[in-house]
């Protein structure tokens, strides 16, 4: 009797983590619906956190959220709860075009196919807005918080051409934080908690879309945290992104600063998407003061790599270079930059971003003579150069920038943790 109990007991904790198709035939573990994404949660500033713990780290990995998946995942799942494959494709066009937040909501559906699959703890996977802040420009920044209290941002960026007509960029964050403390960058001195899940990155789009009410045309990853750290989730995103929500992979951009091996991986994906590589110095010693992690990935790797990712996949690597006042923006450095691409191929792009000046940081933006004699020097030296005009300066629109405001770490805030507790019950 015992062993035939201890059975039991181990199937049910195996049925939380089955397959997809197992796990939609199990109907007594339940979810409660989380409130609805369209609420504004009240913030209030210098949010009390806890304590660092191992697990945080480590993404709770939800494999019930519709959020993600394709049209043809979306046609067997609704097959697998005895619905017709047609049933699936309303899934889609609801979750993708309509944008329903709730399952409640997808009132194109048989009531007991909604019941169903929230009784299975299905949910859409869509976080409330913490909290808004808009531009003088009409940059938008947004906090999600997240189902477990974390904060992360995405930010809006549109940008109307001389026909009148908008292009519509999403920065999206990646990670909750970022392990790689780059010297300059507000994220970094946030702390990281964890990565995101690909919902969790899909969703900012979304949410940017809700706001705007304009579908977003070209999407960035070069919010909150290191892609590459969470290249799985990125790539399934992208994937969504692309032929899901019908953003051109052309107009998708993924930016690192280097971390070894990925960009070899990435490459064999040969996406037709952007790589931006987060140069930043010309020179190693430079590189590993500004970015720290650069110890572990010098500088002749880095370009070993950018050259065969270009002869992989034919697209042209794009080089972020911010520009911090009296630190990497001499004349000098400009044609040093130059030396180090044109030793390593042809056809490098050069993005020049001026400082965005955050709290608490030692480093200050150049002014506009000193960026503008910056770029012309790389132009003598027959580098294709552009200068990034800065946007939502007065929206805190820095990576990292906003959410230190509300919570400064990732971590869970305590107060929250008891409530999410008893927001969410799973019976095993």
């Amino acid at each position: 009797m015992k062993a035939m109990i201890a059975t039991k007991i181990s199937m049910l904790q195996h049925v939380c983590v089955v397959p997809l198709a197992r796990a939609t035939r199990r109907r007594s573990f339940t979810v409660s619906a989380s409130a609805s994404a369209s609420t504004t949660v009240t913030p209030s500033r210098n949010l009390t956190v806890s304590s660092p713990t191992s697990s945080s780290c480590a993404p709770h990995v939800d494999p019930r959220v519709l959020l993600g998946m394709s049209e043809h995942d979306l046609q067997q799942l609704a097959v697998e709860f005895g619905q017709q494959s047609y049933r699936g494709k309303q899934l889609h066009h609801l979750i993708y075009k309509r944008k329903a937040k709730e399952i409640q909501d997808f009132s194109h559906l048989p009531q007991a196919f909604r019941n169903d699959l929230i009784e299975a703890g299905w949910k859409i996977g869509r976080s409330p807005i913490y909290h808004t802040v808009t531009a003088a420009d009409g940059t938008v920044k947004l906090l999600l918080k997240l189902e477990d209290n974390r904060l992360i941002e995405t930010v809006g960026i549109p940008v109307e051409d001389e026909k009148g007509s908008m292009r519509l960029t999403a920065c999206v964050s990646s990670q909750v934080g970022c392990p790689l403390r780059c010297s300059f960058c507000a994220t970094g001195k946030g702390g990281y908690s964890r990565n995101l899940q690909r919902h969790e990155i899909i969703e900012q789009v979304l949410a940017i879309e809700d706001i705007f009410k304009h579908r977003v045309t070209n999407v960035v990853f070069m919010g909150m945290g290191e892609p590459m750290l969470n290249l799985k989730s990125v790539l399934d995103a992208h994937r969504c992104l692309n032929k899901d929500v019908q953003i051109g992979q052309r107009m998708i951009t993924i930016s690192t600063v280097g971390v070894p091996n990925t960009i070899k991986k990435l490459a064999s994906h040969k996406l037709q998407s952007t790589l931006a590589v987060s140069l930043h110095a010309p020179n190693q010693k430079l590189r590993e003061m500004i970015v720290p992690s650069a110890k572990s990935y010098p500088l002749d790797a880095i370009m070993k790599d950018c050259r065969d990712y270009f002869a992989e996949t034919s697209r042209r690597v794009s080089f972020e270079y911010a520009l911090l006042a009296g630190v990497n923006d001499s004349v000098e450095q400009a044609r040093e930059l130059a030396e180090l691409l044109h030793e390593w191929g042809r056809g490098y792009h050069v993005n020049l971003i001026p400082f965005n000046p955050i709290e608490g940081s030692e480093y200050q933006r150049p002014n506009k003579k000193t960026v503008s004699t910056f770029a012309g020097a790389l132009g003598s030296c027959k580098i294709t150069v552009s200068i990034r005009q800065t946007r939502g300066l007065d929206a805190s629109a820095a990576c990292g920038q906003l959410r230190n405001n509300f919570q400064k770490s990732p971590r869970i805030i305590e107060s929250d943790r008891e409530e999410s507790q008893s927001d969410v019950a799973v019976a095993c």
